[in-house]
């Protein structure tokens, strides 16, 4: 299929041909027909799929249609609610190239930086507006923001907002726009409360689900190295000595550790910079652009920050520390191997995280193998707390695989599966699974 076969019309198909765009993603497919049909819909697809011009190009198409017609009252028409800057300021990156030649105006607001030039842009007229839900409240009130006259609403990255504990301001906004809308919902997982919120605000939607919840892409190549933490910086520079990996997306758990990751790589003399929310608007937007340019070879980010950030041919991410929240691995090593290309992601494993890498590989359905012959190897590799919880199905592709690294054969052996997968197991720290993901990772924004 072809995006001329998907009906758009001639100012957004010029702006595809000139981004290079020739062949719509699965989500993409499925999502701009429902959209140009005026229907809610809801959208469940793992990060890296092509989300955001799933819900851009039908938008774009609609609104240029009404005011051809000359149904386009001034005002504020579609809103795009999104959890961080840097996903907010990739979303209207996305609707000037799409969009650049229906002239009409998109305005990006966030917090942490000055209000007045986003003021001053509100007062010249907006058509499309993405926020994220702290600023828009705040300017919506003090009357800066109207959203009377508001017919498309997106909410995307639904579970995030969630975890980073926005769910309260999203139903603030919800409850000062239009009820008569047109509503896209996108979540790359759908836990209870955002399924119970998706039922509110969506109106007989049409569902549009890519790949299965919390999957990995299967273009990812995934390996665990086990390792004691004191030797993770040691680690790291070994595998950064391999000229093949040519940028990297580095995840820690903290801020602190994220900085502390950078310090050890400078004095490395390995280019590196880190983002989170200790971080200016400014110092995060110039390590991305450097980052995205290859003027840094390393990015080291805690979650939160790296929600948003998109760069093409992302070759490698490093999980330095494994999430305690499973759904999370999904989510950082979907940044790289987006939109069909192919990835590498290395996660470090100590032996206080073994059963953080039960949990990911009960959650994504495989067995991810690990590398043998590192120099920092820990002393007990044993996966017998490992193997209780493992998925039954048999995955042979990543039974054992190849990787050079400075000349040397790696094989990737995965753990045994378990013949008891029902068997129930206590955490060993049940009460730090409910609550560490309210811990320093969750950076408000």
């Amino acid at each position: 299929m072809t995006f001329e076969q998907l009906g758009l019309i001639d100012p957004i198909l010029q702006a595809l041909k000139t981004e290079g765009y020739t062949t719509p993603t699965p989500i993409q497919q499925q999502s701009i027909p429902v959209v140009l049909q005026g229907r809610d819909l809801l959208g469940c697809a793992q990060t890296g799929t092509g989300k955001t011009a799933a819900f851009a190009i039908p938008v774009l198409q609609l609104l240029y249609n009404e005011r051809q017609a000359g149904n386009h009252p001034r005002g504020i028409k579609a809103l795009i609610l999104t959890p961080t800057r840097e996903l907010a300021i990739q979303i209207d990156e996305s609707f000037a190239a799409y969009g650049r030649h229906t002239n009409l105006k998109h305005l990006v607001i966030f917090g942490g930086v000055s209000q007045l030039p986003q003021t001053t842009a509100l007062k010249q007229g907006v058509d499309i507006l993405i926020a994220t839900p702290g600023r828009l409240l705040d300017l919506m009130d003090q009357g800066y923001i109207k959203l009377n006259q508001l017919t498309h609403f997106v909410l995307d990255e639904a579970d995030r907002m969630l975890d980073m504990g926005f769910i309260h301001d999203v139903k603030k906004v919800i409850t000062r726009i239009p009820a008569k809308r047109q509503t896209l919902f996108f979540s790359a997982t759908m836990p209870g409360e955002i399924a119970s919120l998706a039922n509110t605000i969506l109106t007989n939607p049409q569902k549009v689900e890519v790949t299965p919840v919390s999957s990995t892409a299967e273009t990812i190549q995934q390996a665990v190295y086990f390792v004691e933490k004191n030797d993770k910086k040691q680690l790291l520079i070994h595998v950064l000595k391999d000229p093949a990996i040519k940028s990297v997306l580095v995840f820690t758990r903290t801020k602190h550790g994220a900085d502390k990751v950078v310090k050890d790589l400078q004095k490395a003399s390995i280019t590196a910079e880190a983002i989170h929310g200790n971080k200016s608007q400014n110092a995060r937007q110039r390590a991305l652009t450097n980052f995205k340019s290859g003027t840094t070879r390393v990015l080291v980010a805690t979650d939160i920050a790296a929600r948003g950030i998109d760069v093409d041919n992302l070759s490698h991410v490093i999980n330095y520390e494994l999430p305690n929240v499973p759904e999370t691995y999904v989510h950082r090593i979907g940044r790289t191997g987006r939109a069909g290309a192919s990835g590498i992601a290395f996660s470090f494993c100590d032996t206080e995280e073994k059963e953080y890498l039960r949990d990911i590989q009960k959650l994504i359905g495989i067995t991810i193998p690990f590398v043998n012959d590192h120099p920092y190897a820990m002393a007990d590799t044993s996966l017998v707390h490992i193997k209780k919880s493992l998925p039954q199905k048999p995955d042979n592709r990543h039974r054992q695989r190849n990787h050079g690294n400075n000349g040397q054969r790696r094989n990737f052996r995965g753990s045994d599966r378990s013949d008891n997968n029902n068997r129930q197991r206590n955490h060993p720290h049940p009460q730090a699974r409910q609550n560490s993901q309210r811990t320093e990772e969750a950076e408000r924004w």
